[in-house]
């Protein structure tokens, strides 16, 4: 469903299907049925949308999929929510997530692990999982959705949708529950690549309330999207090695577009994963250090506050987010920082520098954004090749403005590449992939 089709829908009946979904998918956690069209112009007015559970909405339950937070209605919208209230955008439900935000299943929402709609024995990726699944089952044309280490586009790539993480500060991250804050983007899941500029030419800008944003008023996303360019692109050489990644290679050089593989150190391939686990964690443990059961929420049990504060996040917290927050904590230890934390933001440093050095040859990076297909429930232990399952964190690293788009279908599942660019270049990001989209031509899951 494209955002020009949806602008007739009927809502009631929008409304029910959204019920009938939740019964198939479990991708919402609440479901706002009290909706009416306005009489409002533009482009997404009366569109419906959907929204990750970790965008603040006035008077509607907003829980990021935390029993902690199982019971919160927060008193003001988020940035991107007003943005879209004011132009008429209607939202129909907030999406289930992995909790606060923690993790690429979709298995751990406080209400039950989300469906995969293609596969029910298949993860459906997240940790933006319900919002993903609204856009791939059509329900919706498009969904607010965040992304940390690739929790908008590695989902999109394994449901056949395009999921667009920006710029770092293009929107405004004002109101979204906090994972980790230098790393976190808001950004949205579409059919298409034209939807995508379109939403997000009217929901970026600079916003008093979030001091990384960036005035941003002169780039012209859907204005700047044209029929022909010939961009010159390179791929990492030692995670390019994947069949239907080279299969698009292929069908991209045919129409004279360069793309090259250029050679990274393994060793910072491979530094990838940990370099992220050990400052999210930190950054998590500190955001999250207010959900303790005595300032809000459910209070635990116990004889002092240390005591109830413990058995508040024993009995509330998934092992997951338990897990991170260990690794948070321990890394924060004075005695500790200077040899992980502090190492991995030279790490982090390490990465962005060279991969900013190739964007001054290259318009951009392309790679896959799996390795294969979505993997079952019962084979996520299976061992991996972490740093190509990993390669979308480098987006996050640098704040730099990244998209998947639908590429192919293996065994009737769908797999996607990932488009990276200079930070700032969103435009022509999106150019570029608005290109691609026609020249791969998917054509969804039948």
């Amino acid at each position: 469903m494209t955002i020009n089709e949806a602008k007739n829908i009927d809502l009631e009946e929008i409304i029910t299907k959204s019920n009938e979904y939740q019964k198939k998918y479990n991708l919402f956690v609440t479901i706002i049925s009290d909706i009416k069209k306005n009489n409002l112009n533009g482009p997404l007015a009366n569109v419906v949308y959907t929204t990750k559970d970790n965008f603040s909405t006035k008077d509607i339950l907003t829980t990021a999929s935390s029993n902690t937070l199982k019971n919160y209605i927060p008193i003001y919208d988020a940035t991107v929510i007003s943005k879209l209230n004011s132009l008429g955008a209607i939202n129909i439900g907030k999406t289930a997530m992995d909790e606060l935000g923690m993790g690429g299943t979709g298995l751990t929402a406080h209400t039950g692990p989300v469906i995969n709609p293609f596969d029910e024995t298949r993860i459906p990726g997240g940790s933006s999982s319900g919002s993903a699944v609204s856009v791939a089952t059509n329900l919706v044309p498009f969904s607010l959705g965040s992304d940390t280490g690739d929790s908008i586009r590695k989902p999109a790539a394994y449901l056949g949708v395009v999921g667009y993480k920006p710029t770092y500060g293009l929107i405004s991250r004002y109101g979204l529950i906090p994972l980790a804050s230098s790393l976190d983007h808001v950004g949205v899941f579409t059919t298409n690549v034209y939807d995508v500029a379109l939403v997000v030419d009217n929901i970026k800008g600079l916003d008093e309330n979030d001091m990384t944003t960036f005035d941003s008023s002169k780039m012209d996303l859907l204005s700047n999207l044209k029929d022909k360019v010939n961009p010159k692109l390179f791929y990492i050489e030692e995670l390019g090695d994947v069949p239907y990644f080279q299969e698009v290679i292929k069908k991209l050089e045919s129409t004279g577009i360069k793309v090259e593989p250029v050679s990274i150190d393994i060793n910072i391939l491979n530094a990838l994963k940990p370099t992220y686990d050990c400052i999210s964690s930190a950054e998590t443990t500190s955001n999250n250090s207010n959900l303790t059961g005595i300032l809000f929420g459910g209070m635990g049990e116990g004889e002092s506050t240390e005591e109830m504060m413990i058995d508040y996040r024993t009995k509330n917290l998934n092992s997951e987010v338990k897990r991170r927050f260990v690794i948070g904590s321990f890394v924060l230890q004075k005695e500790n920082q200077e040899k992980y934390f502090l190492n991995a933001c030279r790490v982090r440093r390490l990465i962005v520098e060279n991969i900013s050095d190739l964007f001054n040859t290259y318009d951009g990076l392309i790679m896959p954004a799996s390795g294969g297909v979505v993997p079952k429930i019962k084979e996520l232990d299976s061992e991996v090749n972490e740093a190509l399952e990993n390669n979308l964190l480098i987006g996050n690293f640098g704040g730099f403005p990244s998209i998947t788009i639908p590429a192919a279908n293996i065994d009737n599942l769908p797999v996607g590449i990932n488009l990276t660019c200079q930070i700032k270049e969103d435009a022509k990001l999106l150019n570029i992939a608005y290109n691609l989209e026609e020249i791969i031509n998917y054509k969804g899951v039948k």
